[in-house]
């Protein structure tokens, strides 16, 4: 199994959304997080006085999948996700060594 965070533009989660699910992930934890990368933040007009903003808002999206389902939910977030501008996000991916359903007790791949 493997966790997959994506670290995306806020305007794109409802696409991003679509595009796991129709792929048959429906399991998602999101997340409103605040950051910066390469963009470096970016500066605003307010009532004629400008000011930075260094911590870009942005949205964490966490989810497990089996080891066959990752390429496709890389895809899909990829798809949805990009822009082709600079900070258009991440993707992490790492290996989970276990998952536990709280409600049923199941364990492994039948708790994702």
């Amino acid at each position: 199994m493997k966790k997959i965070e994506a670290i995306i533009r806020p305007h794109k989660i409802s696409e991003v959304k679509d595009a796991l699910s129709a792929e048959g992930i429906k399991s998602i934890t999101v997340s409103e997080v605040r950051g910066y990368g390469r963009q470096k933040g970016h500066v605003e007009s307010y009532r004629g006085s400008e000011y930075k903003i260094e911590f870009v808002p942005k949205i964490r999206i966490e989810l497990v999948v089996n080891d066959s389902d990752v390429e496709k939910a890389i895809e899909a977030i990829i798809k949805s996700a990009k822009t082709g501008e600079i900070g258009d996000g991440k993707i992490i991916v790492t290996n989970v060594d276990e998952v536990i359903r709280i409600r049923t007790e199941e364990s492994g791949p039948a708790a994702v």
